[in-house]
């Protein structure tokens, strides 16, 4: 992550796009939460809410192109990462509010996660420019990957529907998803030049640190270099799969064992289906290979919290910003 801009205060006019989802009582607690901030920064934001069907993106295009200095996406990553596609390579900030259930990208900031809290921290946040990863044109700030995650995501959507949304629902769906798994798949992966074939249930590809170190996963020196940092699962059965997921959770797992780590900046992954589900910062979508990754340094410009310690997710998006010569730097 960059050094903040001049001028750390949220600059107007404002643009909120919330997604709510369905209902009235989620608009009405927006309001409750919004009104506070909006009475702190002055003049009168404008609030475009989203409901159940309606396209963020067009919502976040059309602001876009409204004139709006500042535009605060608040709802989960699915959502960040939908307005955040529409603000890259422009000098609009991005502020977040975190709605979701995970929240991984407002927390690899520095927001609180909660609302309340969040809302104070934006109103005190300092503009800074950040890196993104992109597959196929396609923008992501956490994660990306193809196999076993994206029918993950399936699953908990429909125990979402059912049982409503939560972290223990969450956790469900990764063991009802590996209980139907059935075979791995076969795929060329790519990185910086070097290919390889293999079979495997699961390529992760994590452009953000913050979520590696939730799971106690390594990585983050990959990121601290301006590249991804790749998680091959290795060819395994059902019951590899879910002692992995055990110790995924408890902040155990193991290196060659669980996973195999790769540092690159451009990826390339050919599978055998032509088409293939893609999960990016927790939405999937269906793309067509070969999938192709590479980081965009400096490309999104971001709204932090002014007191946002360096950890190793904020260093990693600041040298990824730089670019992949700032990591001399950042070691010296």
């Amino acid at each position: 992550m960059c050094p903040p801009e001049q001028g750390g205060t949220m600059q107007g006019p404002i643009c909120i796009i919330a997604n709510t989802g369905a209902g009235r009582k989620k608009a009405a607690k927006l309001h409750a939460l919004l009104d506070p901030m909006i009475e702190r920064i002055g003049g009168q934001p404008e609030l475009r809410v989203i409901r159940e069907g309606e396209d963020i993106a067009a919502a976040a295009r059309a602001a876009r192109a409204g004139g709006f200095a500042t535009i605060i996406a608040a709802g989960g990553d699915g959502t960040v990462c939908a307005v955040a596609a529409e603000l890259v390579g422009t000098d609009i900030a991005m502020g977040v509010l975190p709605m979701g259930t995970f929240n991984f990208f407002s927390r690899s900031l520095g927001f609180p996660e909660d609302p309340q809290e969040a809302v104070t921290a934006l109103t005190e946040a300092e503009p800074r420019r950040i890196a993104v990863g992109e597959v196929n044109g396609q923008i992501f700030l956490n994660n990306a990957s193809l196999g076993l995650y994206p029918a993950i995501l399936e699953s908990r959507e429909a125990i979402y529907s059912r049982w409503g949304r939560s972290r223990m629902a969450a956790y469900w769906s990764v063991i009802r998803t590996i209980a139907d798994f059935r075979r791995p798949s076969v795929m060329k992966v790519t990185i910086d030049g070097e290919a390889r074939r293999l079979r495997t249930p699961m390529v992760f590809v994590a452009a953000n640190g913050y979520q590696l170190d939730q799971f106690g996963l390594p990585g983050t020196d990959c990121l601290d270099r301006g590249q991804f940092a790749v998680f091959l699962a290795p060819d395994c059965s059902r019951g590899q799969l879910v002692r992995f997921a055990a110790r995924l959770a408890l902040r155990k797992a193991r290196s060659e064992t669980d996973f195999e780590l790769l540092c690159g900046t451009e990826i390339v992954i050919e599978t055998r289906k032509l088409r293939r589900t893609i999960a990016r910062d927790g939405e999937r979508g269906k793309m067509t290979g070969p999938l192709r990754f590479r980081m965009l340094p400096g490309a999104l410009k971001v709204l932090a919290p002014v007191a946002l310690a360096e950890t190793s997710a904020s260093v990693a998006n600041r040298i990824a910003a730089e670019g992949p010569d700032a990591a001399s730097g950042a070691a010296a």
